[in-house]
C-alpha cells in the first residue's frame, strides 16, 4: 500500500488522467472510448518522434561543447543568438512537445532564457512548413501580416521572460560535465531509509540512523555516473545536487 501511494505521489498527473478516464468510462462509455482512441493516436505519434529527439539531445550533450552553445544561444550572444534561435525554431520539424527536451538540453549547455522562449515560440507558431500551408489556405497577405506581428511579439515576449524568469528557476538535469562543480546533499526529512543510493554509489553514500548520509564528495567520472543514477532513482527524491558557494 505504501508503495502504491509513493507511485501515485511521484506520478500525480498520470494518476489524475487515469482517474478522469475511469470516471468518464462509468458516466459515458462511448465518449471514454473516443477519448482513449484519440489519446492512443498521440501516444503512437510520440513513440515515433521522441526516440529521434532523444538521440538528437544525446548528440548535443556528448558532442557540442558548452562554449559553442553559450556563444550561439547564451545570454551574451546578443542579436546573433536571437536570430539563430529564430532560425532554429522556424526550420524545425515535429510537434511542439518535441522542442521541450531539445530546449532543456540547450539550457543545460548555457543557452539564455530569452533564446529558449524564441525557439519554443517559433517552433510552435511560425515554422516554415506551416507558413506554406497558411498561405495556401488563408492567402499570402494574411500569412505575411500574421508572420510580422507574431515575430515582433515573440522577440518582445523573449525579452520580458528573460527579466521575469532566471535560469535557477528552471529544474534542469545534471550532466557529467557540470557534476564536478556541484555538491551533494540529502534531505533527511524526506529520506525513506531504503538504502538504494548506498547500493548504487557506495563510495559516496552511507546510512546513519537509518537515513542516507554523504560519505564523500564526487571525485571521479565513475562516481559521477553512479551519483547521477542515485539522484534519478531515489524514490523519495531526497538527494539533491547544489552549486557550491
Amino acid at each position: 500500500m505504501i508503495k502504491i501511494k509513493q507511485a501515485v505521489n511521484n506520478n500525480r498527473l498520470l494518476a489524475l488522467v487515469i482517474l478522469i478516464y475511469s470516471v468518464l468510462a462509468v458516466l459515458s462509455p462511448d465518449k471514454a472510448a473516443q477519448a482513449l482512441k484519440s489519446s492512443l493516436y498521440y501516444v503512437k505519434e510520440m513513440l515515433m518522434i521522441m526516440p529521434v529527439i532523444l538521440v538528437l539531445t544525446s548528440l548535443i550533450t556528448a558532442w557540442v561543447p558548452r562554449k559553442t552553445i553559450e556563444n550561439s544561444f547564451g545570454r551574451g550572444a546578443g542579436v546573433k543568438g536571437s536570430i539563430l534561435s529564430f532560425l532554429l525554431g522556424s526550420f524545425s520539424a515535429g510537434p511542439i512537445y518535441a522542442a521541450f527536451p531539445v530546449c532543456k538540453t540547450l539550457l543545460e549547455k548555457g543557452a539564455g532564457i530569452s533564446n529558449i522562449v524564441i525557439i519554443l515560440s517559433t517552433w510552435a507558431v511560425i515554422k516554415v512548413p506551416m507558413l506554406v500551408n497558411e498561405a495556401k489556405f488563408l492567402s499570402v497577405r494574411f500569412m505575411i501580416i500574421r508572420w510580422i506581428l507574431t515575430t515582433a511579439s515573440i522577440f518582445i515576449m523573449g525579452f520580458i521572460m528573460s527579466r521575469l524568469i532566471k535560469a535557477d528557476d528552471i529544474p534542469v538535469g545534471y550532466s557529467n560535465e557540470n557534476l564536478k562543480s556541484k555538491g551533494l546533499s540529502v534531505n533527511s526529512g524526506c529520506c525513506m531509509g531504503c538504502g538504494l543510493c548506498t547500493r548504487i554509489a557506495p563510495d559516496n553514500f552511507g546510512m546513519e540512523s537509518k537515513k542516507a548520509a554523504i560519505l564523500l564528495p564526487v571525485s571521479n567520472e565513475t562516481q559521477q555516473l553512479r551519483v547521477l543514477e542515485a539522484v534519478e532513482k531515489c524514490p523519495a527524491k531526497a538527494i539533491s545536487l547544489n552549486f557550491k558557494e
